[in-house]
């Protein structure tokens, strides 16, 4: 069987004209060259080189540089592609998080993250925490960036950051005038406006406003225009309500449980692509600064939030 070396050596020898700066070239002696050469020439069935001196290829040789060069060059590209991808440089990353995140801080990630990274290609799904949850369970995203799944024994939750929920309302909501934080109590007469979000709230007075409201919304953009028209009020992670349009107002509410933990979810078991692994690696690292400059908090040690199985 003819072996690719066999070939490399054959190519630079021709290159060279001759085998002992061919040998000085690869670190190899001129006789184990030579020998490399015997070995291939009876392989093929003929002479490659139409003297002992080697600066002359037969027309079986000629054919043999040129088919050769051309594997040779294909091996070394595919070699490279598979370096490259192990090194996250080149490759693919589907990634769901939930709208806060990918609105507050993947846009400011990304640009760190392909600055040497030029031939990634990215897809980002901006969906609630459930369909996040759903796509990387279903293998339509390579990593998930949401809240906590539930029930699902195949996937794993590595928490990121803790985010407290606020109240969002017109800025001529007399709610606007109240002393802030607020209590529940202050809620009563307001139209709540349940959002996929908030649903993770277990406040009994939260559980039963939601229950009794009949308006529902799952776009952010959507909630904002809804809160500024006067229709009713929602409640949003504060990540959510950090770059607001004019006419509404994020007040703090006084449930110390009005929280929700976001982190990285991923299949149970199952290794992520290197592209995957090291955008995680740069949301771990980048992480502090965002827990400081956003307000955000530390999570608990990530066993107590890890899915069970």
């Amino acid at each position: 069987m003819i072996k690719l070396e066999a070939l490399r050596v054959f190519t630079i020898v021709a290159e060279m004209g001759n085998i002992r700066d061919a040998a000085d070239r690869i670190g190899r002696t001129a006789s184990a060259v030579s020998m490399a050469l015997k070995q291939l020439e009876e392989e093929i069935g003929g002479r490659l080189f139409e003297t002992d001196r080697k600066n002359s290829l037969t027309a079986l040789g000629a054919f043999v540089l040129e088919t050769g060069d051309l594997q040779i060059r294909s091996f070394d590209k595919s070699i490279e592609m598979i370096l490259a991808h192990a090194q996250s440089r080149i490759g693919r990353l589907s990634l769901a998080s939930v709208p806060s995140v990918a609105t507050n801080l993947v846009p400011t990630l990304l640009p760190v993250f392909l600055a040497d990274r030029p031939g990634l290609d990215i897809e980002l799904f901006d969906i609630d925490s459930a369909s996040v949850a759903a796509m990387v369970e279903s293998g339509q995203a390579d990593l998930g960036i949401g809240g906590q799944p539930k029930s699902r024994m195949n996937l794993e939750f590595s928490p990121l950051f803790v985010d407290r929920f606020k109240l969002v309302c017109s800025a001529t909501s007399p709610l606007f005038l109240l002393s802030s934080p607020l209590n529940w109590d202050d809620l009563e007469k307001e139209t709540l406006i349940v959002n996929g979000a908030s649903q993770i709230i277990q406040s009994p007075e939260y559980r039963k406003a939601s229950e009794d409201s009949s308006l529902k919304v799952r776009n952010v953009a959507s909630l904002f225009a809804m809160a500024r028209a006067g229709l009713g009020v929602t409640l949003l992670p504060a990540l959510a309500t950090t770059n607001m349009p004019d006419g509404v107002v994020a007040l703090d509410i006084v449930d110390i449980d009005a929280e929700r933990v976001v982190g990285f979810i991923a299949q149970r078991g199952a290794s992520v692509s290197p592209v995957a692994s090291a955008f995680r690696e740069l949301m771990i690292d980048t992480m502090p600064q965002f827990i400081s400059r956003l307000g955000l908090s530390n999570p608990k040690t990530n066993h107590e939030y890890r899915t069970q199985s």
